[in-house]
């Protein structure tokens, strides 16, 4: 998605089914902290990506529109370089909120990092 924040830190989608989504991101200069390591924004950002994508599929967007209301992360484990993915599940699906649970890991699997994010779904004006 051209322009965006996707764009900006590598962001690629990889699988959208109701109620899952799997993201990829690289671990590289766009996405690391000062002292090399994967930047706990850049994880926050793709796990509200993978949270916003997911609901987007879950609403009528002709009647809706859904915003990240809430996001807390643990970063477990640190990462130079590579690829991180996420995959998020929907664990709420309400009227007006839904909850997502989004975890981070790397090629081998290792826990990198753990969300859950609230997404509002409201009327579109």
């Amino acid at each position: 998605m051209s322009g965006t924040l996707m764009d900006a830190l590598g962001i690629e989608l990889i699988t959208i089914e109701e109620g899952y989504v799997l993201a990829k991101m690289p671990v590289d200069e766009r996405t690391r902290q000062p002292l090399g390591y994967l930047h706990g924004g850049a994880s926050v950002a793709l796990a509200e990506t993978v949270a916003s994508v997911g609901a987007f599929h879950l609403i009528d967007a002709n009647k809706e529109i859904c915003f990240g209301l809430e996001i807390n992360a643990n970063h477990i484990k640190s990462k130079r370089e590579g690829h991180v993915f996420a995959t998020g599940k929907i664990l709420h699906r309400g009227k007006s909120t839904m909850v997502w649970d989004i975890k981070i890991t790397d090629e081998d699997e290792n826990l990198i990092s753990v969300s859950r994010c609230t997404i509002a779904v409201v009327p579109k004006k």
